[in-house]
């Protein structure tokens, strides 16, 4: 298993009121929307991606999670993020999620996502400044 200092980037997350299941614990679904959470804040503050304007945006292509220890409103989340590869139009990102302050995942994942022109969808290379914040997050740049 994966330990924090695999991830150069962290985020607390709120779980909220409405993550929780009947089974009292925060559903699956919700796993992934902490991961796109996390992407997305990282894009618009570090990138300056900017999301209801910009020529570019990114899509989602592929995602996966492996839940290892339930989470339960209220915890507080700590949301790891590196970037696995970094292509021409696309970036595959790993996310672990902890507990707060806890050294175990709670779940872990990955992420891909291309970028495409706003207009036409069609794959577009990752721009200068949102390159630069995500190579920043490469295993080689943390080191």
């Amino acid at each position: 298993m994966h330990s924090r200092s695999r991830y150069p980037y962290f985020q607390t997350l709120n779980t909220r009121w409405k993550d929780n299941d009947l089974y009292g614990h925060v559903n699956n679904v919700e796993y992934y929307s902490y991961f796109d959470t996390l992407i997305n804040a990282y894009l618009i503050r570090a990138g300056g991606l900017d999301i209801h304007a910009g020529p570019v945006i990114g899509v989602c292509a592929e995602s996966h999670c492996r839940f290892l220890e339930a989470l339960a409103f209220p915890d507080n989340v700590d949301a790891g993020l590196r970037v696995a590869q970094l292509g021409t139009s696309s970036v595959r990102y790993e996310i672990g999620l902890f507990r707060e302050g806890a050294d175990t995942l709670a779940a872990e994942g990955w992420f891909v996502h291309v970028f495409v022109d706003r207009a036409t969808r069609r794959p577009h290379p990752i721009p200068g400044s949102l390159r630069t914040a995500l190579a920043r997050l490469q295993p080689e740049a943390a080191a």
